[in-house]
């Protein structure tokens, strides 16, 4: 059960490529769009709005002009640090066994 219930926090395609870009430092939301290859707006909206209801991360509104918002990992969401490093890891020597490079 505990394996399912991370996998209902991290499910989906993008949660996982947000928090790693959020690992080392605080970023706007137009930033994380670059980041994070591929994803549209709506759905890192929808995306980061999930996370923190989740603890994993915070929004900080700074009054600018234009508005600027920041997301960063929480102290919690830091937690996943090592879990994201350990399915880095796995990712590289999955793909160096799949193409027989080392």
């Amino acid at each position: 059960m505990a394996v399912q219930d991370a996998m209902d926090v991290l499910n989906g395609r993008w949660k996982i490529a947000i928090i790693a870009s959020l690992c080392f430092n605080t970023l706007r939301f137009t930033d994380l769009l670059r980041e994070v290859e591929g994803i549209s707006g709506k759905m890192l909206s929808r995306e980061l709005k999930n996370l923190e209801e989740n603890q994993l991360v915070t929004r900080t509104v700074l009054n600018t002009q234009p508005i600027t918002v920041e997301y960063e990992l929480t102290e919690y969401g830091h937690t996943l640090k090592e879990v994201i490093d350990s399915l880095a890891k796995w990712g590289t020597n999955h793909r160096k066994k799949i193409t027989g490079r080392e």
